[in-house]
């Protein structure tokens, strides 16, 4: 496995920011200059083939009409080999003969599916995410797409958010790394290579700060915001040269974000230089109108587009009303011909005029989605995304065991272990926990398996939504008889796959449905429960964390689950995962997140006029970073190279890690520093660097971390990027919550 992830990497260098490539921009303008104002609005102009169309070209009416004249630049949700080529046939009829770009959701997989995103960022493993993404782009590209809608770069810091599933959780930092290792992963060191697609890092911008949690609303929040903890994963996605960036439909401070001037022209295209374009998300153009920003779909159209807005996905405003506004003197035309060129940019880089049926391949389809190398990936990334919540001593458990129960909802599920946004993967194809089970122990050890209850009730996928089981406790009896008398309860709960995802958010982030009492129920039979949960969210679950003997954090893992959870709980794999995000008490914690500030009256303090709440500690049941092991780790105390550091100079921040267990595993040593005087209020610790160190027991290993101004750098009260000299703490641990620390000063 190991030789097969260094293939993969080895054969994909590097991407940064491209380069204006001389022989590509004498092309755009040649054929810009060719083009007819209709020809150049039809190529910012997005449909979907409604829906998922996987088949032969359907198109009828206006739209296929529009393809044949040249007035669709791009479409979505056509994948195949077979079907994009019959849609690119009829574009390349058009009289400039100007190649379609097909775009999809590849999140966490094509075929192939991996651990959702959330998971993914769970392992801290970087090149992991990256193997995740390279594979998903094979797959997608073998199946004619070109482009996907991934990576999500919103950092998220409410579980009721459903979206959170997308992304990388409540870190900048990690977020950022992440978005990096996602963009080099899809998007390889050619996006021109067959294997490899044009990446696309979304919600432009706030998205993941919704207030209350509830997905499409609104964003309030300060520059200082946006700059310190919104904008750093997208600035890496763009320094590692994503193709496009993808606008949210929430507002920010009372602009919709796609009609915001200052977050496309201003920061996005000027500040950093981006060259490639931007693509509004489903419909967005047109929902200003509803915002109340635009008095109809024309004047949404000039809103957008003004603001930097390349394409429209599917409001339809561009090709109704562009070309109108152009001609009465109220959009610019160079501002059209800036967003064609930018859009036929990435075709030239795609290598789509050169070919447009590059893609679309049907005996490469054949061969390389499913592919076996494929999903033994998956089954390794899956299980690198597990995270140890508790454990004593129960874990891990022998393969020689007499008689194991396998119990819950979700314990022969074959379709939640996919999770939301699967891309094209077979509903059902998942391995469940209980076949993962049964292929990793001995011939003599008797697997029992009772689901208890169901979690939902009629329609349990899809987009019709989900109705939870609050009264049939039928099966309870069943599950309590193999429970009793088993050497161990494998209680499998959570959420199932479409529980989690756009339109899913929640107000409460509980177990839904009897879970809790039927886990009440084999705790009095059997009190050797192992708690396996698998979900897109933090949930709130003190009451399972405290009665179970151990607790494993599992996710929605892919096609592979079952068999990596097995790797885990029978200890073929010794879990090194940490928590990218803070799990709640209580959902009324929420957003929760480890890099706070301190407010005036931090406490705890004896007095009651502090910042509390006066029924749940403020501290998270799981905080971020957290993450156990099947053996012990010790940290030493910091040492620093210096007390005192140049703003041109560095800081080497050492510390000793020691396996003090019996097993061999890989533990993730992190650095948080805290800038303890700013200019503006700073967080009272961030995330600054992270290493997996792996030891043998009783060996001892020296961490290095190197930490220089720019690492110190924040939007500072003067609006500029920068180090303010003053004390710091640095922080060394295991998680952000178990940490040692020493003091420097910057000058």
């Amino acid at each position: 496995m190991k030789t097969f992830l260094a293939f993969l990497l080895a054969a994909s260098p590097l991407l940064a920011q491209p380069a204006a490539d001389p022989r590509i921009e004498s092309r755009v303008d040649a054929l810009l200059a060719r083009m007819t104002l209709e020809e150049k609005v039809g190529q910012l102009n997005q449909y979907s083939a409604r829906f998922d169309v996987t088949g032969p070209a359907q198109m009828q009416g206006d739209r296929r009409e529009h393809l044949v004249s040249g007035r669709v630049g791009s479409m979505l949700n056509v994948t195949g080999a077979e079907a994009t080529r019959q849609y690119q046939e009829i574009a390349v009829t058009s009289r400039l003969g100007i190649p379609l770009i097909f775009g999809f959701d590849v999140i966490h997989g094509y075929k192939t599916s991996f651990p959702i995103p959330l998971a993914e960022a769970a392992s801290w493993d970087l090149e992991a995410v990256e193997t995740s993404a390279r594979i998903a782009a094979a797959e997608a590209a073998a199946a004619g797409l070109h482009w996907t809608f991934a990576p999500m770069v919103d950092v998220a810091r409410d579980a009721r958010w459903g979206r959170i599933m997308e992304g990388a959780g409540e870190d900048p930092y990690l977020g950022s790394l992440v978005a990096a290792a996602r963009v080099r992963g899809f998007q390889g060191g050619d996006l021109a290579a067959v294997d490899t697609i044009a990446a696309c890092a979304k919600h432009y911008a706030a998205y993941g700060l919704a207030e209350a949690g509830r997905d499409y609303n609104t964003v309030d929040l300060s520059e200082s915001t946006l700059r310190n903890v919104v904008l750093p994963p997208f600035h890496a996605a763009v320094e590692a040269g994503v193709a496009t960036l993808m606008n949210s439909f929430n507002e920010i401070g009372g602009t919709p974000a796609t009609a915001s001037r200052h977050l496309q022209r201003t920061i996005l295209k000027g500040e950093w230089g981006f060259d490639g374009f931007v693509v509004s998300d489903w419909g967005s153009i047109g929902e200003l109108v509803p915002h109340g920003v635009a008095a109809g779909a024309r004047h949404a159209a000039l809103l957008a587009l003004t603001a930097g807005s390349d394409m429209d996905m599917e409001s339809g405003a561009y090709l109704a009303h562009l070309a109108a506004l152009v001609e009465a003197g109220e959009v610019d035309a160079a501002l059209v011909d800036d967003a064609v060129r930018r859009v036929l940019r990435v075709k030239h880089r795609l290598g789509l005029f050169e070919d447009p049926y590059r893609y679309s391949d049907p005996e490469r389809e054949k061969r390389v989605l499913l592919a076996e190398p494929h999903l033994a990936a998956a089954r390794d990334v899956a299980r690198k995304s597990i995270v140890l919540l508790k454990n004593e001593g129960l874990l891990p458990l022998a393969k020689d065991l007499g008689t194991i129960a396998v119990i819950g909802p979700l314990a022969a599920d074959t379709d939640s272990p996919l999770g939301n946004w699967r891309g094209r993967a077979d509903a059902g194809s998942a391995v469940s926990l209980l076949e993962g089970i049964q292929a990793a122990v001995g011939p003599g050890v008797t697997v029992r398996h009772a689901e208890g209850a169901p979690l939902v009730v009629g329609q349990s996928s899809g987009f019709a939504g989900l109705k939870f089981n609050t009264g049939d406790r039928s099966g309870f009896a069943e599950a309590v008889e193999a429970a009793r008398g088993a050497d161990v309860v494998v209680f499998a709960f959570g959420e199932v796959g479409y529980q989690t995802g756009e339109g899913r958010s929640q107000v409460d982030v509980g177990l839904k449905g009897v879970q809790e009492d039927l886990l009440r129920a084999i705790l009095e039979v059997n009190g050797k429960v192992v708690g396996v949960m698998m979900n897109g969210r933090p949930l709130t679950i003190g009451a399972v964390a405290e009665s179970v003997a151990a607790l494993v954090e599992a996710w929605h893992l892919g096609s592979q689950a079952g068999h990596a959870i097995a790797d885990v709980l029978f200890g073929d794999h010794n879990p090194s995962g940490k928590l990218p995000v803070s799990f709640p008490r209580h959902v009324g914690q929420e957003p929760l997140y480890y890099n706070h500030k301190n407010t005036g009256r931090p406490g705890p303090s004896p007095m009651v006029f502090w910042s509390h709440y006066a029924d749940v500690p403020n501290t998270p049941l799981f905080p971020f970073g957290h993450g156990l092991s099947y053996t012990t780790f010790s940290y030493s105390e910091p040492r620093l190279s210096a007390e005192e550091i140049e703003r041109g100079g560095e800081l080497r921040v050492e510390v000793t890690v020691t396996n003090t267990g019996e097993r061999a595993g890989s533990e993730v040593a992190q650095l948080y520093v805290r800038d303890l005087v700013g200019s503006t209020t700073r967080p009272v610790k961030e995330l600054k660097g992270f290493r997996k160190v792996d030891l043998a027991p009783d060996e001892a290993r020296t961490v290095t971390f190197t930490l220089r101004a720019d690492d110190l750098a924040f939007h500072t009260a003067s609006g500029t990027w920068e180090a303010e000299p003053g004390e710091f703490q640095v922080f060394v641990g295991t998680s952000s919550a178990d940490v040692k620390s020493a003091k420097f000063r910057l000058r």
